[in-house]
């Protein structure tokens, strides 16, 4: 996928990807698709206790794939995931920034710096 544009197949893959995890109880706090300048491709952004409580990261991406295994959704198009933790600067940032308003779902994020990231592009599925 080309590094600037967010196209709405995408958009879609990440809405139907938290709706299984949704269906599988992972409770996810924080959802979006953004471009951040560490890296080089649009990435999902996810973030929960759930996953906190894992004991290790990889337990954590296991927990998802677990997920969308289950329900049918082809490894193939899955999109690359960044699973952070809830006490990441980025994701306290965030929840403290649109957390509150209980709006942030559809929101476009880009060009701003947000606890120790910058967000070049991004769309918000959740943040609570």
């Amino acid at each position: 996928m080309d590094k600037n544009a967010l196209v709405s197949i995408e958009v879609d893959r990440g809405a139907q990807i938290l709706s299984i995890l949704d269906q599988a109880q992972l409770k996810i706090s924080v959802a979006l698709f953004v471009h951040l300048s560490e890296y080089e491709s649009w990435r999902l952004v996810l973030a929960g206790r759930q996953l906190d409580g894992t004991p290790r990261l990889q337990d954590a991406y296991g927990l998802l794939r677990k997920a969308l295994d289950a329900a049918g959704f082809a490894f193939e198009k899955t999109p690359p995931m960044l699973i952070l933790p809830m006490n990441d600067p980025f994701i306290k940032a965030l929840r403290r920034l649109y957390g509150k308003n209980g709006r942030a779902e559809g929101m476009i994020l880009g060009g701003q710096s947000i606890g120790n990231r910058f967000i070049e592009e991004g769309y918000v599925y959740r943040i609570s």
